[in-house]
């Protein structure tokens, strides 16, 4: 397995990292399973969040005993120091450990520093200086933020969305880290699930020997994927680009990333995936997408109040009402047409 340099922290990661969200939603003995292939494969880093339901607890019960060989970056979505230390500590119990290699900020909505009225910066600062922490992280999906973090000389990690669809103004992000000697960890490889082909966005991500992508790992035929292309890295030929390009052509723009900020909806609609079923129904079995519980989420829609909770926490700046307007005016005449008999 390669490693690489994780920037100003010296820590050697290897270039597969498990993103550890979707091991909350299988089985304890597949977790077991999955966790352990990881390991013994040679992938050391592991990505998890407070935020990520019993995914830290997995970590913990199940990797535990080769504590000292992993390096686990896990997050705190604290406002204030009061839940930053309940956070941490928590984080350090279900992970069974007395210290955590990277603890990052999570998509905080401005870039805490020393002083700051907010105080977590100190709290974090104070909670390294007890050894429970080894380096302070942030992660952010807003550009603007990510690049003042990197530019602070506050954080030695930043984790941003990166994938073949990135513009080139979020490419920026790569060199700005590398001048600043900040290590750079790859979320959202895979758009969020829009992109289903691994072997172009293994290969995007690859050609950046300071990025170090996380990678959504729930089964173990995506993770002996991951795996195969690290034996064997994909090169950046003219097939790969084809089908880069074919993906850019289709989901560069204004499209959901399904990064979840969004939510809780007052009106209960399940925004990342009605706002991505136009893209959704052309990329996966659709016959699951429109059953009774696919038609009773989608109209959920219509019980949107406009109330712009949704845009004032999008990362991405979507109008994300009318986004979900247009899903669901298309998805209307795609169920229409398939129980009509249409192919």
């Amino acid at each position: 397995m390669e490693k690489t340099r994780l920037g100003k922290t010296n820590l050697m990661v290897s270039r597969t990292a498990f993103g550890a969200i979707p091991i909350q939603r299988i089985t304890d003995s597949e977790c077991d399973a999955l966790l352990r292939k990881a390991y013994d494969s040679g992938i050391n880093f592991i990505d998890t969040a407070r935020m990520y339901g019993i995914s830290e607890g997995r970590i913990g019960q199940f990797l535990g005993d080769v504590r000292g060989e992993i390096i686990i970056a896990t997050k705190t979505g604290a406002k204030d120091v009061e839940t930053f230390e309940s956070h941490l500590a928590t984080s350090l119990s279900e992970l069974k450990t007395d210290y955590i290699d990277i603890y990052q900020f999570h998509n905080p909505p401005f870039v805490p520093r020393p002083g700051g009225a907010d105080g977590l910066y100190d709290a974090a600062l104070r909670a390294k200086e007890a050894g429970k922490i080894r380096h302070i992280g942030i992660s952010n999906h807003s550009l603007e933020r990510a690049k003042e973090a990197v530019k602070s000389g506050l954080y030695a990690t930043l984790q941003f969305p990166l994938s073949l669809l990135a513009t080139d103004a979020e490419l920026e992000v790569i060199e700005l880290c590398k001048k600043h000697d900040v290590g750079l960890i790859a979320m959202k490889g895979m758009a969020g699930g829009l992109i289903s082909n691994g072997k172009p966005a293994f290969a995007f991500l690859r050609q950046f020997e300071n990025v170090v992508p996380i990678w959504g790992i729930e089964h173990m035929w995506q993770l002996e994927e991951f795996l195969s292309y690290e034996k064997n890295p994909p090169t950046l030929d003219d097939e790969i680009w084809t089908i880069i390009d074919k993906y850019r052509a289709e989901l560069r723009g204004a499209f959901c990333r399904s990064c979840g900020y969004c939510l809780p909806c007052p009106a209960q609609i399940n925004i990342p995936q009605a706002a991505r079923m136009t893209l959704l129904l052309g990329r996966t079995a659709w016959q699951g997408l429109i059953n009774e519980n696919g038609q009773e989420m989608m109209r959920r829609i219509n019980n949107c109040t406009n109330c712009n909770h949704c845009i004032k926490n999008c990362p991405y700046e979507l109008d994300t009402p009318e986004l979900l307007r247009e899903n669901l005016e298309f998805y209307e005449k795609f169920v229409t047409d398939k129980l009509s008999g249409g192919n």
